[in-house]
Order: C-alpha cells, then structure tokens, then sequence
C-alpha cells in the first residue's frame, strides 16, 4: 500500500511539472493573430491584443491589452480600450492540437465610450457586428456571410463578462460633459449574435447612486446594434436627476431618486413602466427642495428613431394628494419639447404645502398654507428651458396662517368703513384664478378671493421672475395695488383707479373730473 501511495505521490508531481513545463512548449502569442482576425470579424471593427500569457490552471489566455475600433463617422480614438483581455479556452485542444476554442471573455477595467450622433439618429455601436461598417478590412478577403454584410456573425460565447469597467455617454455636437458610469460590472451567458442570451449589469450612476438591469437581450439585429430587442428589470438607488442623463439638464428638475420598474424594446420602441420615488425633487430652476417625497407611477414609450415618446398612466402624489400627468414629448433636438396635462381635484393644501418650494412658488415671509383642498388643470407646453404653463387652479377652505390680511388691507378698510385687522391668520373660503407661467414670470387672471372677515377680492396682476408684485385689485369696489415681493407684499390704495371710479361719467376727457383723475397718475417732481 504504501509503495503504490508512493508512486501515486510521484505520478502527481510528475503531472504538476508537466502543466508547469507545457507554457514554455505552447507560444501563446502564435494565435494572437487568429484571435484578432476572428474578433475584428465578427465585431466588424478592427481589434488589436497585446501580449498573450497562458495559464493552463485556470484554462485561460491573458492579454495585456486590447483595442476596438471606433466607428469612423464617430471617430478614430477606441471604441473600447481596456487593460487586460482573459479568454477562457479549452486545454487540451490547446496543447495537442494548438486549437483555439474560446469559452469566455472577459474584459478587465474597459473604457467604453458611447456617442449618440448629434440628429440623435445614430450610436456609434450601431454598427458592431456589420461587416459594412468596420474600422478597417482584414488584409486577406474573407468570404461573406449567407445574406450579406448585414448578417450576423457566427460567433457564440459560453460566458462574456465586463469587470470594473468605466463607460460614458455623450453626443456629437453638444457641448456638455460626457456622463460617465463607473465600477461596470457585466455578465452574459451563451451570448450569441443570433439568438436570445441572459444578462446582468451593476454600475455607478454618475454623481452617486447604483444602476442595476438583469434580463434578456437579442438577437443583435444585424443592421443597426442599437436596435437589438431587451426586457429587462431595472432598480435604481440614490440617482442624482440633474446628473443622471435620464433628464434633460435644461429642464431645471432635479432631486434624488429611487426607481423600480421594467424596461422593454423591440428595436423600433422602448417602454419603461415603474415606480419612481423622489427626495428634494426640485421642478424649476429658482425653486428649492420639497418637503417631502414625491412618488411617480408611470408608463412611457419610447419611439427610438423619432426619439418621440407618450406619458400615461401618470400619477403623482405627494401624501394624500394625487395628481394625473399625460402628454408627449420630442428628444431629436438639443432641447427637449413637451406636451403635457397635469390635473388634480381634492388635494388635501396640508400635503402640498411641502410642494410648492420645488415649484418656485414663495409664501409671505413667516406664513403657511393650512388646510382645505386644492383643485388644478394645467397644459404645459414647449421646450423644456422654456416652458409655459397655462390653466386654472381653485383652492377652499383653507387657511394662510400668520398672515394677516386685515392688518395688510387696513387703509383699504378705512376707506370702505370695514374691520378685519384683527385676526393672525387669513382664512381662504374659496380661491380661483386663471394662471400662466412663462419664463417671463406668472400672470394672473379672473382672481377671486373670499375672505370671511372682509368680503371678496378681484383684481389680476403679474409675478416676475425675481418674485417683484405688480397686481391690481378691489375690494367691495375700493381699488387697490399689491407691490413688494412675493416674500413681503404691500398693499396699497389706488388712487388713481379710486378717483377714477368716483368720478366716472362726470364730464369727457377735457373735464374737470378727467384733469383731477390725470394728478393722481402723475409721478411727484423731483
């Protein structure tokens, strides 16, 4: 027994220096040349390879470096430039025969960089696995493939894995920055040209937070890459809006974000439907952070050659309050346009009190909204930097609490012989109004404010976009102005409107009434 453990001991050492020995027999870099060859084409695209190293413990050859080309409409720099290269292969066709038969790849530490053309068109992926479009030609021909240079390659991978890989986006012709997605992590098994393969994907968005797709893609469409089929799941954690690339920049939106949904394509349309969760969602650009978390349910499709896509099943709350969003929007330009309707009946004002910051709307210093329901319908039209918003909005039974509007209209009640100053809050039976928000601030038409302790309030006026007041209004007939800033109006009389009333119908323009009416409107000398 112990003689035959014996001659087992020295058959295994013999065995361990002979696996040590064959990498000095077998030159790995004697199939550099195939391993170009069959990659370039089957990518369509010139791919270069370092130094090649075998490890026959791991059954793998190792390349220090590779390249692939870019698409040259795009540009000459590398598709795709990486630090390492493993393939997997089989040994023992590898020893006794020298063939190669590769198993996996996995590229170590890539840089992938993806340009969109700038008419939005076109990626520069678009064209991977079209022989029409490589960087360069092998130097010898090479027979085509049945159905043309748009077919796929016949090239299939029991496992291709991306490992810390660093991949950014960007656009032709745009001058902001690339977004850039880092600690890429990739897993496709029996990937193939042509047939369906499973897949995995983490990454780091850009400015914090975690991407995650796992699902199914292909077959890779032949003609345009960009087109291949996906249905995927996707969750994202802690996704900064503004930096994401999901949004557009322009449109001033920003917070960070939580989504759960399902992403799908057929090649021609995408749709994604989930649930997105937002903390200090932000929704114009002089605005500031909600209160509190805003929760999107939604459906979109996608239409990826027009880059035109519809909005349904949109609902937004914010706590109890539950507004509907629907529209569509147009992503070829620089800027995206929008044509959307939001629209709420019966919000509770305790909810969206937390909202308006994150609209830009600014209350008097010290004050808040309380109670009482609100109802809105508004369009909101134009390129996202330039939005404008039209609608009605009619809000009741609630209050402005520690804001007196009494005390505010107390030259006003003098004149019409009523009270009302007492009071620390201002109660709000019914409000309503017709509203336009432009980029060259907010006009209000049709006000109508009834206010218990003093009657009702007509008037319009305009909000600009450093909050300054200019409306003009009545109460019980007395004419008024409301000036000052949104954070500290004034009311003051109108006395020229006051004269105006008092002596309307007395005379034409050349009388008295009409000349005593003029000094009112007149500035004081200096």
């Amino acid at each position: 027994m112990k003689s035959w453990m014996k001659i087992g001991a020295i058959v295994i050492g013999v065995l361990i220096v002979i696996v040590l020995l064959i990498p000095l027999f077998v030159d790995a870099n004697s199939f550099r040349p195939k391993l170009e060859s069959e990659l370039t084409d089957a990518l369509g695209r010139q791919v270069k390879v370092g130094n090649l190293s075998l490890s026959l413990f791991s059954g793998s050859v190792k390349a220090d470096d590779i390249s692939i080309a870019d698409d040259p409409a795009f540009s000459k720099s590398p598709f795709v430039q990486a630090k390492s290269l493993k393939v997997g292969v089989q040994v023992m066709p590898l020893i006794f025969s020298k063939t190669l038969n590769v198993t996996e790849l996995t590229l170590v530490q890539p840089e992938i960089s993806l340009v969109r053309s700038e008419n939005g068109e076109k990626w520069n992926f678009s064209s991977l696995g079209n022989k029409s479009g490589a960087a360069s030609q092998p130097a010898t021909p090479q027979p085509s493939a049945p159905g043309g240079a748009a077919s796929n390659p016949n090239l299939s991978v029991d496992k291709l894995n991306i490992s810390d890989g660093r991949l950014s986006i960007s656009r032709s012709g745009v001058s902001e920055h690339p977004r850039v997605y880092d600690k890429v992590e990739i897993e496709v098994d029996h990937f193939s040209f042509t047939s369906s393969f499973p897949f995995k994907m983490t990454a780091s968005l850009p400015a914090g937070g975690s991407l995650k797709l796992n699902g199914n893609a292909g077959p890779v469409d032949p003609s345009n890459a960009a087109q291949t089929p996906v249905q995927a799941n996707v969750t994202v954690k802690q996704m900064n809006l503004a930096a994401s690339g999901f949004i557009d920049p322009a449109s001033g939106i920003a917070g960070i974000a939580d989504f759960e949904g399902t992403a799908t394509s057929d090649g021609k349309e995408a749709r994604t439907t989930g649930t997105l969760k937002v903390d200090k969602l932000q929704v114009v650009k002089k605005g500031s952070p909600a209160g509190r978390t805003v929760e999107v349910q939604y459906s979109v499709a996608h239409n990826l050659a027009t880059e035109k896509g519809a909005l349904t099943n949109g609902k937004v709350s914010l706590g109890k309050a539950v507004a509907t969003l629907s529209g569509t929007y147009d992503a070829h330009g620089a800027v995206t346009a929008i044509d959307m309707k939001l629209n709420g009946q019966g919000m509770p004002v305790d909810d969206l009190e937390a909202m308006l910051p994150a609209a830009g709307v600014v209350l008097p210093s010290g004050s808040q909204l309380k109670g009482g329901t609100l109802a809105l319908s508004f369009t909101i039209v134009g390129p996202v930097d330039k939005l404008v918003t039209t609608g009605s909005l009619k809000m009741e039974n609630a209050a402005l609490a520690n804001f007196s509007l009494g005390s505010k209209l107390s030259a006003i009640s003098a004149l019409s012989g009523k009270g009302g100053g007492g009071q620390k809050d201002t109660v709000i039976q019914n409000f309503s109004s017709d509203v336009r928000v432009a980029p060259e601030g907010t006009r209000a038409d049709n006000i109508n404010l009834s206010v218990p302790s003093y009657g009702t309030l007509t008037g319009a006026g305009t909000v600009s976009p450093a909050n300054a007041l200019d409306f003009k209004m009545k109460a019980d007939a007395i004419p008024f102005l409301v000036q000052g800033t949104t954070s500290d109006p004034k009311f003051l009389p109108d006395m020229k409107g006051l004269a105006s009333g008092l002596l309307q119908g007395v005379g034409g323009k050349d009388s008295p009434a009409s000349a005593l009416t003029g000094l009112f409107g007149k500035k004081k000398s200096k």
